[in-house]
């Protein structure tokens, strides 16, 4: 018997962040977690050691340090494949329960819809990192691409966030198809943060109970 493996995926400006840290805050509460099992939070691309440097390269915006797109695609991969390895695995196979900010599906969004590249040598990619471990649940929090950057108006953005709204409207659609491909949870996000906490907490209460 492992953990439960929980992703909250979205464009930026969704309120991932917000919902994640009240999500981690109430899971230890809610009775959900067995025995001495705990919480991992964690978060792509960063979640380990390496990732946190392999972060650092990939969302520099620096226009002199602009990976090619199939550079990037790679060092996304890496990141989970440290990942997996070091934070994810050994966090399920103790019972514990992880809840991830991204995880592979946003590489197919931002690389495979945004960036254009083959979506099947994305896959075939992911098959490799990926291990077989796959999150129990996938919670897509919905906004629109406009909506995303009036929240984000007055925020420095960092390389991914700089690329416009015609990519980020690309990155949203293929969002939406793979939620509804793989039947994720899909919450609109325009609702107020406690509204969309609670449909969380609902969707999680109901999954797992």
């Amino acid at each position: 018997m492992r953990g439960k493996f929980i992703v909250i995926e979205g464009i930026d400006g969704c309120g991932k962040t917000t919902q994640i840290d009240e999500i981690a805050r109430w899971i230890p509460t809610s009775g959900l977690l067995k025995g001495k099992s705990k919480l991992v939070k964690t978060r792509e691309p960063g979640g380990s050691l390496l990732g946190k440097k392999l972060r650092n390269l990939i969302l520099d915006n620096n226009k002199n340090n602009k990976p090619s797109s199939l550079a990037e695609l790679l060092l996304y991969s890496a990141d989970r494949a440290e990942h997996i390895s070091k934070i994810i695995s050994p966090a399920l196979e103790k019972q514990d329960w992880v809840l991830s900010d991204r995880f592979c599906d946003s590489t197919l969004a931002y690389q495979g819809y945004g960036r254009s590249l083959n979506l099947e040598i994305i896959k075939n990619i992911e098959s490799i990192v990926c291990q077989g471990k796959y999150p129990d649940l996938t919670i897509f929090l919905d906004i629109s691409a406009e909506e995303s950057v009036l929240r984000r108006k007055h925020l420095i953005p960092d390389r991914m966030e700089s690329e416009g709204i015609k990519f980020l409207q690309k990155v949203n659609e293929g969002f939406k198809f793979i939620a509804k491909e793989k039947n994720w949870k899909i919450i609109s996000a325009m609702e107020d943060i406690d509204t969309i906490s609670n449909e969380i907490k609902e969707t999680l209460l109901k999954e797992f109970s």
